[in-house]
């Protein structure tokens, strides 16, 4: 929130919806917040217990240290499966919340705060100074500038005093003034025969302006519209955007093999550039799925124009839902056919093409019966006409002197310069398509590994619990001190680690440098080794924390090199 200080305060808000961002901010920070909690509170319970001696007693009474941890352990396990399901469903729906609210916040206009000897600008086309104000209502010596008509300070209006006062919620406000004057001057071309502009002064009495402050209002913008953000989805969500952005960038890849055939004739003369197969087959399984959409969308179209046209049940109307019901069931068993032969695009011989055609067929068929019915009718068969057969052109074969003439007129043309330079800028042309291609896919995947990131993180910050607990509490058995003091300390200290080690793994997964699921949970992989060493190290009551234990080991390295070189 302190990135959005000067934004989100001095908007004249009430205090409940302060309350509201607060407690969406603090949802949406759970799956970070979490394993800190964790931490600080399992090196806070066992450094009381070890501080005082009641490990010791525990241990002395014949239970082991992971006997001990294992009551905690399993609520911990249970704490990173609520975790999880909070981080899948609770918290992308308050990151909705959260987005809208904040946006919200941003773009409404600071409260309406008139201050003595300043000029106001937050009501939209007028600029307003009050000298002096008596309360809240009653002013005096007021100056307004009108802009409304976007030609600079052509209108101004002073009075000697005036009142202010919002009325229908707020929405609007009554400024009325008091003897003073209206100086509105016209704005011309200013050209050199131009006659003088015209200037109006204008004495009042009383003088009512009505300002509009929607702006200030707090609009509620629709959700739908931070409908592709990635943090308010869950793992179907994103699993939808990963098959989404996977297609996309299949149908840039699949169409720059077609279209790049073009750009060399020479070589596609003998060869052809033709994509791979993974390619191809995603491509048709992206048609096949797009095609079956589309019936889909058509079939519901059709039945709500049957439910339409079967309210009409008088004189003839009745006699079309009738037909338009028969042929939309004949439609029907048609679909349901092709729904079958799409069903079998996995065994290899589906072609989506060939599904299109079939359908429009099928349409034209039906949007015309009288034609399909027709087939035998000479009257209704559709006109012949001639076709002309392309006859081969013989191959012309040139003499030697008319060749050694075309060489030289090639030469002497300057010919192949201009050939040259055709081809350089040709080049240069084929050089930017594959660059702004090849920078929209390299966009695309990252927005797609971005994607992943957000999906693994689903499962990393739940388990990061698990890691540590198994940190935090053999931890503060060792250390044996309770309190807010040397265990904050120590969880900041590995809280930090984590924080570094997230940012780098997630780095290098979105710059393609690492897989996705390992980028993620780099964090998870190298704080998970020092747990491990922390049990082992706490089961044999080790001191890793006291300053004895080192100086011990000092004089034993010493004692040793004197007994080995004396």
């Amino acid at each position: 929130m302190l990135k959005y200080f000067d934004e989100i305060f001095g908007k004249g808000l009430a205090f409940s919806v302060y309350m509201e961002l607060i407690g969406y901010f603090v949802i949406s920070i759970s799956p970070m917040a979490l394993p800190l909690a964790v931490l600080l509170s399992s090196l806070m319970t066992f450094g009381n217990l070890g501080e005082h001696f009641e490990l010791t007693a525990i241990k002395s009474s014949g239970i082991s240290l992971l006997r001990a941890l294992r009551p905690i352990g399993i609520f911990v396990f249970f704490l990173a499966i609520g975790a999880y399901l909070s981080n899948n469903y609770l918290v992308p729906k308050v990151n909705l919340k959260t987005f809208g609210l904040l946006y919200d916040i941003r773009m409404k206009s600071p409260a309406l705060d008139i201050k003595e000897g300043v000029f106001y600008n937050g009501i939209p086309n007028y600029s307003i100074k009050v000298n002096r104000k008596l309360d809240e209502v009653r002013l005096q010596d007021v100056i307004i500038y009108d802009h409304s008509e976007g030609q600079g300070n052509i209108g101004i209006i002073l009075a000697d005093s005036g009142r202010m006062e919002p009325f229908f919620n707020d929405s609007y406000m009554s400024l009325t003034l008091y003897h003073g004057y209206n100086y509105k001057e016209s704005r011309g071309q200013r050209g050199i025969m131009e006659k003088p502009v015209d200037f109006s002064r204008t004495k009042f009495s009383e003088n009512q302006i009505i300002f509009n402050l929607e702006s200030f209002q707090l609009n509620r913008t629709p959700e739908d519209l931070w409908s592709t953000n990635r943090s308010i989805k869950n793992i179907a969500g994103l699993r939808m955007g990963l098959d989404s952005l996977a297609s996309e960038i299949n149908q840039i890849t699949y169409l720059n093999y077609l279209n790049t055939e073009s750009s060399y004739p020479y070589f596609a003369r003998e060869r052809k550039l033709t994509p791979p197969k993974d390619i191809s087959e995603r491509k048709r399984t992206d048609d096949s799925i797009r095609a079956l959409k589309t019936l889909e969308q058509e079939r519901r179209d059709r039945e709500l124009t049957r439910r339409k046209d079967s309210i009409t049940v008088n004189g003839s109307g009745a006699l079309d839902s009738l037909a338009i019901s028969v042929m939309s069931e004949t439609q029907d068993q048609a679909l349901a056919s092709l729904d079958s032969d799409l069903s079998q695009r996995s065994d290899g011989g589906f072609d989506p093409n060939a599904l299109i055609e079939k359908r429009k067929k099928l349409m034209d068929d039906v949007q015309d019966p009288a034609a399909s019915d027709s087939g035998n009718d000479s009257s209704l068969a559709k006109p012949t006409f001639p076709v002309q057969v392309q006859k081969e052109i013989p191959q012309r074969v040139f003499s030697p002197e008319k060749k050694a003439w075309m060489d030289s007129m090639i030469v002497a043309g300057n010919y192949k310069t201009r050939a040259a330079t055709v081809a350089l800028n040709n080049a240069r042309t084929l050089k930017n398509n594959f660059s702004n291609k090849l920078s929209q896919i390299d966009n695309l995947e990252r927005e797609y590994r971005r994607y992943q990131i957000a999906w693994y993180q689903k499962y990393t910050s739940a388990f990061a619990c698990i890691v540590m607990f198994m940190i935090g509490a053999p931890l503060g058995a060792i250390i044996k001190k309770g309190g807010l003091g040397m265990p904050v300390l120590i969880s900041i200290i590995f809280f930090i680690v984590y924080y570094m080690l997230t940012i780098t793994g997630e780095k290098w997964v979105k710059e393609g440098l690492t897989d996705p699921f390992l980028g993620t949970a780099f964090s998870n992989l190298m704080l998970l080794p020092f747990g491990l060493f922390f049990l082992r190290q706490a089961r044999k009551d080790a001191r890793l924390f006291e300053p004895e234990t080192y100086t011990e080991g000092v004089k034993k390295l010493i004692n040793w090199f004197k007994s080995k070189f004396s």
